[in-house]
């Protein structure tokens, strides 16, 4: 409806104006100053109605000015300078509105998500029921992938629960009998019992919800710029024109004054500048939801975000098969993605997809159950084979190193068993996002002061994740109600910008000055929560987004002061007498067209903090980023070679030799290739010979530690290495793993993230 009103505003204040000059040129002077008188008086209702809410507000804006040359053109009939000022205030109004029109905060996905019905046991099993109707002590069933409707407890069963919607933890967590439950997460094993503790109203995503509503109406709107400009422009004008009138007496110096300094600059430049920039985030992948976001993002000094699912994939994966007794690497991972195949589990994915990314061959398996809560069983082979939790009662010395080693890199542990013993552990870990740290280096670049994050997950994890990005702050295990406070505690320092993906981060968004959601993976709830949405699956769209976001705030500002001192110069001559009111409009009207031009410069793409990345570059960085994913599997191979040294036998010289075949007939190739190809291209693009040195320096000791095993396999017996070999050898194949680790990780972050970045 208002922005119906303000196009019927805008097109009859332009309709008046045009129609006066016509009549005027026509012969009809009297009639087109009437069109022009129209048009002045039509627009002296909404701009004090402005003014009178903004008043309301305890706010003087610019609009007062309109209102008092509006008002001044009627008193002293120069009815040409009020129709050229009422088309002036109809287009900003107008352009403000394009700009802000989408800025409502609508979280109707996180109310749309909340459990609705519940299945009560009555009556010989359970029935349907609305939610509303659940009591405390009632008993339901809870079935697979559904909504846990109430807080409860466990009565019957296991329960596997996707609890990432409330913590952000991305991996299931298990809840036995008699442990406590929250609504809102989602049952990701079997069908369970559960005894509900609380009604509907009194349930953890009930508060959730209650939490969005209350932050989101609590927040206070931002000020529009033109606004701050006024707190020194309105007084400095109504000085002005005052000592014209007073020192003339000729009260049409004042209107002259007044004509010359509406606010047109402050009205026009600014909403045109931001309407830009959002045009120019869109093609970013970036959605903003109104100018007060982009221009707050431009102001931001602190950036508060969630881990899973935003510094991380939000996503278990494989980062290592641990074999035990006579298995691979490469056994343990087989035999756990052939019974796996056929599970819908998260982890039973991550399993079936590591196995097929590194090559590794599936045998088939029959009978295969799955028991919620303690992983699923087959027969591969003839051999009975179980994917889960270790079985009871059994506990060996190598069990009890590999726990500590997964507690070590903050993992998860999937035991596969080969006839009821181990036969190696997986483990799983939700990996950093490959552009998460450059993408906070360029925000630090951009004028990020202070980095923090903010989430449900455990405080040893997130820990781990802040140590590899260099955040300055973290607040761990935090329920939605704490994250809220937390983000309040940083925006009271500084502007504050949240990023999130999950439901449990709606509040906290609509809590920060500006909110952004990652919108390709993330929920529903988050995304209508925030300010601005990332519609690529990519963090480095929220830097590109701050780059846009400054410079169009820099632009506005720019157009605006050059606006207001071009006008304050007129505003002189007026005041002596130069410049009569009609002329003055016309010169407003030049000064609006120079400013609004230069605001128009936001349309233009922005270098920012962004290296730009030549096509053919680009082909060379995405091919070699290829090749990382299909070297992977030797560095596993390097470790279990390392591993299997304990036991020197025929075996263990068979890995010897595949490892030091893959090294110099995969590994070496890749690595010399990227010196004679990739390097040169890089320093190039990054204007510093020295830039990869340290790269290349990293492939010398590879291929050190490459021509060393060989010596060794030189010297090693038909039966394997003898036993003074041993030490060195496990020093050289652990040095390649580290080094090769290491040196991955680093062009990984440091050249490949450089990919996809800037959308065509």
């Amino acid at each position: 409806m208002k922005h119906f009103w303000l196009t019927a505003f805008l097109g009859g204040t332009i309709a008046a104006l045009v129609a006066g000059a016509v009549l005027h040129l026509a012969g009809h002077p009297e009639a087109g100053d009437a069109c022009w008188m129209a048009g002045t008086v039509v627009a002296v209702p909404p701009a004090a109605w402005w003014v009178i809410s903004a008043l309301r507000a305890r706010q003087l804006g610019v609009d007062a000015i309109a209102v008092l040359a509006l008002v001044g053109t009627l008193a002293v009939q120069q009815y040409a300078a009020g129709a050229v000022i009422a088309v002036m205030l109809a287009t900003g109004r107008a352009l403000e509105d394009y700009a802000m029109r989408r800025a409502g905060r609508d979280l109707t996905a996180l109310y749309e998500r909340a459990p609705r019905s519940a299945h009560r046991y009555g009556d010989g099993g359970p029935h349907v029921v609305p939610v509303g109707e659940v009591r405390r002590g009632d008993l339901l069933l809870v079935p697979p992938g559904e909504l846990v409707p109430v807080d409860g407890v466990v009565e019957r069963a296991t329960a596997v629960l996707d609890e990432s919607a409330l913590t952000g933890e991305s991996l299931p967590v298990e809840y036995g009998e008699g442990q406590s439950v929250r609504s809102g997460v989602v049952n990701a094993g079997h069908a369970f019992d559960l005894r509900a503790t609380g009604t509907v109203e009194e349930s953890t995503y009930t508060g959730v919800v209650r939490l969005a509503r209350e932050t989101e109406a609590g927040t206070a709107p931002v000020v529009r710029l033109a606004d701050r400009f006024a707190a020194w422009f309105l007084p400095a004008t109504l000085l002005i024109a005052g000592l014209a009138w007073a020192l003339s007496g000729e009260p049409v110096r004042a209107v002259a004054v007044l004509v010359v300094a509406t606010p047109c600059p402050l009205l026009l430049a600014a909403p045109a500048a931001i309407a830009s920039g959002m045009s120019r985030t869109a093609r970013h992948g970036v959605v903003v939801k109104g100018g007060a976001a982009l221009e707050t993002l431009g102001r931001a000094r602190t950036l508060v975000l969630d881990k899973t699912g935003t510094l991380t994939e939000g996503r278990p994966e494989v980062v290592d098969a641990v074999a035990a007794g006579e298995y691979t690497s490469a056994d343990v991972l087989g035999l756990a993605a052939a019974v796996d195949q056929m599970s819908s589990h998260v982890l039973a994915a991550a399993i079936v997809r590591a196995a097929r990314r590194r090559g590794v061959e599936l045998p088939a398996a029959r009978e295969v159950r799955e028991r919620a809560g303690v992983g699923t069983t087959g027969v591969v082979d003839g051999r009975k084979v179980s994917v889960g939790k270790a079985p009871p009662g059994l506990s060996t010395p190598w069990m009890a190193a590999a726990r500590a080693r997964a507690a070590l890199d903050s993992a998860m542990t999937v035991w596969v068993c080969v006839d009821d013993d181990v036969a190696g552990v997986i483990l799983l870990r939700d990996a950093v996002r490959a552009d998460a740290a450059r993408t906070l280096r360029r925000l630090r670049t951009a004028g990020i002061e202070r980095v923090v994050m903010l989430t449900g997950d455990r405080a040893e994890v997130a820990e781990s994740v802040a140590g590899i990005l260099g955040i300055d702050r973290v607040l761990a295990e935090r329920s939605p109600a704490e994250k809220v406070v937390g983000v309040r505690e940083e925006a009271e320092r500084a502007v504050t910008v949240m990023v999130g993906d999950g439901i449990n981060d709606a509040p906290a968004l609509a809590a920060a000055q500006v909110g952004v959601a990652m919108g390709a993976r993330g929920s529903a709830a988050s995304a209508q929560a925030a300010d601005v949405v990332l519609t690529a699956d990519r963090l480095d769209r929220l830097a590109d987004a701050m780059d846009v976001a400054r410079r169009t705030r820099r632009i506005a500002v720019q157009s605006a002061g050059v606006g207001i001192g071009m006008s304050l110069v007129a505003m002189v001559v007026a005041a002596l007498g130069w410049l009569p009111p009609v002329a003055g409009a016309f010169l407003q009207e030049g000064i609006d067209v120079a400013v609004i031009v230069n605001a128009l410069r936001a349309l233009r793409p922005v270098q920012g903090t962004r290296l730009r990345v030549d096509e053919a570059t680009g082909e060379l960085l995405q091919r070699f980023d290829q090749e990382h994913a299909g070297l992977r599997p030797v560095l596993d191979l390097l470790r279990e070679t390392a591993d299997a040294l304990d036991r020197p036998d025929p075996d263990s010289l068979a890995l010897l030799q595949r490892a030091y075949r893959l090294l110099t007939e995969e590994v070496l190739p890749h690595e010399q290739e990227e010196d004679t190809r990739l390097y040169p291209a890089l320093s190039r693009l990054l204007g510093d010979p020295e830039a990869t040195v340290t790269m290349s320096r990293a492939h010398a000791e590879i291929i050190r530690l490459t021509n060393r095993l060989g010596a060794h396999l030189r010297l090693a017996h038909d039966h394997g290495p003898i036993p003074e070999q041993l030490d060195d050898l496990r020093a050289c194949l652990y040095g390649l793993h580290a080094v090769l680790t290491l040196h991955f990780a680093q062009e990984e972050e440091a050249y490949f993230s450089l990919t996809g970045g800037e959308p065509a």
